[in-house]
């Protein structure tokens, strides 16, 4: 049996992002675009969601059908961008020139950086704190927090200078690894019982809308990135297996991770990564260190990816610095924010990322209308600012106003929707309809 060659590192410079995949290095096997879809999935997010669906209040089977629902609703844009690469060799956000202009990609290239960074923080704090503990068990090590997550930030950022090559084996190689350590946690987690508590009440159609706007973001949060992660496949991959595989990939994770939260959840104290790490721990028994050595991992594969997204994406945005530069950046900043905000920062920072990511459904909206409705050729993209990067910035702007529900602010729609969140829906549905009625014009 051959042994895989070794990861290529990517080109260092901006070239890497700003120019096409050379047809000479289109050679990524296309089951990578499964593990590319699942694996960055893998960790305590899903589970800690699927307690959520119990706190808001949602039975198994409210919860369940939100969970089917709303991760379809959210995967399947992700699944169609996957088909973009590679046909035309660029990453998600330069892929996107040719709907809103060379100018017109920035501010969105800009907002997922920042996006990721967020991420990246948010990510390492449970993390960290999994391997603190993993080694005071195991080793009877005891790490400050700063080294620990200084240790995960620091593989994160070298799997991202390396690049494209190196993040996809980390997907489908650690990846396989998370798959069979969550697997065994979860059989045992449900072998030892599982209790759901009852609903006091049915559900009403505001709370089960902001839970199915929940599970949907859950996914529709890697639009930005598909792309990213499908330019290496050769130019002529059948489009209809790239995106049966990205969908599987991202349904085969979540939904899973998912459902186990749902029927757990009796016995976690409160949604929170922390909560779900500790009850985790003590359901496994003496698989604990294997629940702790899992979730540590699960960092390095979802941040790898973030680091490595967010350097494409510093250099979209007209930050035109060598690519090694931007992941350096990208994974520093990230590390000195998870620091910084160890215990409070997590929970308000995610409150303002669930904000931001009002403007990933109407970018996206806008970049499937343009290819499925367009030629679905490559082009010479647009120099300036286009119709299409005024349609995502109305339409952003106005969604987070009128719609958003977070801690941070209630738009006037939302509450008179009695909180449902339904913003996701109109920014999708609404740049795409006024983007591809003016191509209609044309």
């Amino acid at each position: 049996m051959p042994f895989p060659r070794p990861p290529l590192m990517e080109e260092l410079g901006v070239a890497a992002v700003s120019r096409p995949v050379p047809a000479a290095r289109k050679t990524m096997p296309v089951d990578r675009v499964f593990w590319s879809h699942f694996s960055p999935n893998l960790g305590p997010g899903g589970w800690v969601t699927g307690v959520l669906l119990v706190s808001l209040g949602l039975d198994f089977r409210a919860g369940l059908a939100a969970i089917l629902i709303g991760n379809l609703v959210g995967a399947l844009p992700v699944a169609l961008a996957a088909s973009i690469g590679p046909a035309t060799g660029l990453t998600q956000m330069e892929a996107s020139r040719r709907a809103l202009g060379r100018i017109g990609i920035r501010p969105p290239a800009f907002l997922n950086w920042i996006y990721c960074v967020g991420w990246d923080a948010v990510n390492n704090v449970p993390a960290a704190a999994a391997l603190i503990a993993f080694l005071s068990i195991v080793a009877g090590v005891g790490l400050p927090f700063w080294l620990a997550l200084g240790i995960l930030a620091s593989v994160q950022m070298v799997a991202s200078i390396y690049g494209h090559d190196m993040v996809q084996a980390l997907q489908k190689y650690l990846g396989g690894v998370l798959l069979l350590a969550f697997t065994v946690i979860g059989v045992e987690c449900v072998s030892r019982g599982v209790a759901m508590p009852p609903a006091a009440h049915p559900p009403g159609v505001a709370t089960f809308l902001l839970a199915v706007g929940i599970l949907a973001s859950f996914n529709l949060s890697w639009a930005s990135y598909s792309s990213d992660y499908t330019r290496y496949l050769p130019a002529d991959s059948d489009p209809r297996r790239v995106v049966g595989l990205a969908l599987a990939g991202l349904l085969g994770s979540a939904v899973p991770f998912q459902v186990l939260g749902l029927l757990t959840a009796a016995s976690i104290a409160e949604p929170s990564p922390t909560a779900v790490i500790a009850s985790l721990q003590h359901a496994a028994g003496p698989l604990g260190p294997v629940v702790l050595a899992a979730i540590a991992l699960s960092s390095v594969t979802g941040n790898s990816f973030n680091d490595n997204t967010a350097s494409y994406s510093l250099i979209s945005a007209g930050i035109h610095v060598p690519r090694v530069l931007a992941a350096i950046i990208t994974a520093t900043l990230g590390y000195v924010l998870a620091v910084a905000g160890a215990g409070r920062y997590a929970a308000l920072y995610t409150d303002y990322l669930l904000v931001t990511m009002y403007w990933i459904a109407p970018w996206i909206g806008i970049v499937l209308a343009d290819w499925y409705l367009g030629d679905r050729t490559v082009h010479p993209a647009p120099p300036g600012w286009t119709r299409g990067a005024t349609i995502f910035v109305v339409t952003s702007v106005a969604t987070i106003l009128l719609f958003s529900t977070s801690q941070l602010y209630t738009g006037p729609v939302a509450r008179w929707l009695g909180g449902a969140d339904i913003g996701y829906y109109v920014g999708f549905f609404g740049a795409a309809l006024w983007y591809g009625a003016g191509r209609a014009r044309t």
